[in-house]
Order: C-alpha cells, then sequence, then structure tokens
C-alpha cells in the first residue's frame, strides 16, 4: 500500500532541503510521488527533483488544506492510478495549519486506498521564538500536531539557546521526536527511519529489561538454587540483577509498600535461607505474574547538551550511591561530544561501558531501577 508523509513547516525552514536529502539518500530507487503546494508558486527545485527521476503533481493553485480539500481527494487519486507511487510526500504551504492538512490526507486516504504516514514539521530553531510570538495560532498548530520536529540551523545556536528552542516547543509538544542534531552529520536513511520509529527509547530499553526479569525468573522457576550460584560464576548482567534483589533484603528497615519489589525481594531471600523445600508462603507465584514495568521506574530525557567522556564517567560513577539515587539496575544513552562523535553508554551496577558513536537525532539518557528517587538523577544527568 502506498504511504504518504507530511513534510511541513513554516516558509524557509528547509522543508524542500530536506526533502532533498530524503530523496537521494533515503528513498533512491523507491517510486515517490511529490505533492507540493507553495500559494500559486512555482514548485520549488523542480528541476532537481525530475532529474532525481521523481514525478511530481504540482498543486499550485491554492491550499490543500483549505480551498483544495475537494479537489485533493480527485488528484490522489489520479496520482495512484497514474504512478502507483510506493510513497507519496506532501510539501504543504508554509502557512497552513498542519492539523487540517493531516484531516485532508486522512479524508482522502480512505478514498485512494493510501496509508497515512508521518506527520513532519521542520522549525527553523533560529526563528522559533519570534514565530511563536508572531505567528503563535498556525505556528504552535503545526508543533502540536507533529509527530517528528526537525529543528534546522541547530550549528547556528549554542548549547544555552537551543535548550531554550527545546523547552519552547515541549510546552506544546511532550512526546514528539525532535531532531536537534545537524542534519549534515546524520544520513537521510536514519532520519527516515527516526519519523518511522514508533517506540521511544525509553520503551525499547524498559522492554530489553523486562526480557531480561522474564528471562532470569523463567530460568529460576527450573532449578532457583542451583541457578543463583551459577549467576555469580558466569553472567554477569544477571549477577547484578541478582545483587539488585539481595541489596534490599539486608536492609532491615526498608518500609516501603511497593508490594511486587518486595515478593521479588523476600523471595530470592528465602531461596537461600530455607532452600528449594521452604513453606514459608513467600509469594513467589504470585510475583511470577508482574511485568518489568511494576517492578521497576524509569526516567527518560532528551537533550542537546554535550558531554565530555570525564562528564559521563562521573555521572555514572555517582549513579552507584543508592541513598542518594535510589537503585538503579540499568543505565544507557548516547550524548553529543563537542567534537564529531557522540559518547555511548551503558550501566549496570558497579560496571559501565563508555565508547564512542555515531550522532543520534539528539542525546537520549535512560535510567531504570527501583525506588528511583527522580529530581536527584535528574540534577545529575541534566546540563
Amino acid at each position: 500500500m502506498t504511504k504518504i508523509d507530511i513534510i511541513s513547516g513554516f516558509l524557509g525552514a528547509g522543508k524542500t532541503t530536506l526533502i532533498k536529502k530524503l530523496l537521494s539518500e533515503a528513498l533512491k530507487g523507491t517510486k515517490v510521488v511529490l505533492i507540493e503546494n507553495e500559494f500559486g508558486e512555482i514548485g520549488v527545485d523542480g528541476g532537481f527533483l525530475k532529474e532525481a527521476g521523481i514525478e511530481i503533481k504540482e498543486m499550485n493553485s491554492g491550499c490543500i488544506c483549505c480551498s483544495l480539500v475537494g479537489d485533493f481527494k480527485t488528484s490522489l487519486t489520479e496520482v495512484i492510478e497514474k504512478y502507483a507511487p510506493e510513497r507519496i510526500l506532501i510539501e504543504p504551504s508554509g502557512v497552513g495549519k498542519l492539523s487540517d492538512v493531516q484531516k485532508a490526507v486522512i479524508n482522502a486516504s480512505e478514498r485512494a486506498g493510501v496509508e497515512p504516514g508521518s506527520s513532519v514539521v521542520v522549525v527553523d530553531a533560529t526563528k522559533c521564538k519570534i514565530y511563536m510570538k508572531n505567528f503563535g495560532e498556525f505556528f504552535i498548530n503545526q508543533i502540536e500536531y507533529a509527530g517528528t520536529i526537525v529543528l534546522s540551523r541547530t550549528q547556528m545556536m549554542d548549547e544555552e539557546k537551543l535548550k531554550k528552542v527545546v523547552e519552547m516547543i515541549r510546552e506544546h509538544n511532550a512526546k514528539a521526536k525532535i531532531i536537534t542534531t545537524p542534519w549534515d552529520e546524520l544520513t537521510g536513511k536514519y532520519i527516515l527511519d527516526t519519523f518511522e520509529e514508533v517506540t521511544s527509547f525509553e520503551e525499547e530499553l524498559l522492554k530489553e529489561v523486562e526480557e531480561e526479569h522474564h528471562h532470569h525468573h523463567d530460568d529460576d522457576d527450573e532449578d532457583e538454587h542451583e541457578h543463583h550460584h551459577h549467576h555469580h560464576d558466569d553472567d554477569d548482567e544477571d549477577e547484578h540483577e541478582h545483587h539488585h534483589h539481595h541489596h534490599h533484603d539486608d536492609d532491615d528497615d526498608d518500609d516501603d509498600e511497593d508490594e511486587c519489589c518486595h515478593h521479588d525481594h523476600e523471595h530470592h531471600h528465602h531461596d537461600h535461607d530455607h532452600g528449594d523445600g521452604c513453606s514459608c508462603g513467600c509469594g513467589h507465584d504470585h510475583h511470577h505474574h508482574h511485568d518489568a514495568d511494576e517492578v521497576f521506574t524509569s526516567i527518560g530525557l532528551e537533550t542537546a547538551s554535550k558531554y565530555s567522556k570525564s562528564e559521563v564517567e562521573s555521572i555514572l560513577k555517582s549513579l552507584e550511591d543508592e541513598e542518594k539515587y535510589g537503585f538503579v539496575l540499568r543505565a544507557k544513552g548516547m550524548l553529543p561530544t563537542e567534537g564529531s562523535e557522540w559518547i555511548y553508554f551503558d550501566y549496570v551496577p558497579g560496571e559501565a561501558d563508555v565508547r564512542t558513536g555515531a550522532p543520534q537525532y539528539t542525546g537520549k539518557i535512560c535510567v531504570i531501577g527501583s525506588e528511583l528517587k527522580e529530581d536527584a538523577i535528574n540534577e545529575l544527568i541534566r546540563k
């Protein structure tokens, strides 16, 4: 089925530049139709796009989200019948409301047999504040309805100004992915994948921890006592998870009412104190019906701030302080630096892997654990 994506943004934000990058680096060899609509103007860079083998259906007589809504349905059907594209990119007028464009696309999609895809908005980071002040209704509407917000010209801003731009955007859209990394540091394929990525970094890591958690307890079912001794010998990652449970057991003053976590800790404690034949009623069966998201809490953070390797190592070392931060079971992230390579880190208690990697669309940090002290962790990791 044909997928239809909207790439919106105010005039001059860089929509066409982004589309060029996607066509040349991500959609080469894909049958794409670009539908442009710039209030009667000739389609921007039509020559380049035609040379790239892209069929264009230019609709320059009005705005698809107002006077051409009816015609848009007909035109979209004609495009499908004539070109049978794999993808359609819609570049709407730079001053329309994204919500109206989305409605038009959804209505037309039902008739034309296409699949609504991503809603992307390109925002000039250097003009965000003034546009929000002067064109609030239209500018904020684009931000509110975007699935991904691509900031352009971020290389022209210092960290503090970029941070304020992200904060302004987050006031109107808490969930959209915000690409803060300069485009020339990212491939078109990576940017396209970011648009289409359904789960967040935090969700992915929580799922990973949940899978480890269930695998760990599935093994416990087979031969719990023997398996725990095996942890200490061979499996570093499970050893840290094992340590997690015992660490709280040793604290006799722990009055936390998290029943799920207590079943977890009590279960392991009784294994070692009473053996496999224990009949103390520690709630073993009940615990196994709980998911990791009931046992652990997570903190997710996106940032455009730059970090040094020593700063990251210092943060990870600090997370060992359970009294100050809670028990951190896992931390993972990718962070920008002053150079071209980013810092990647993966942390489990007592062990931190800090290395270099390729740029991401923005810096990402996720911390997972039990009884996390969110304010203290946020203060530690934010810049």
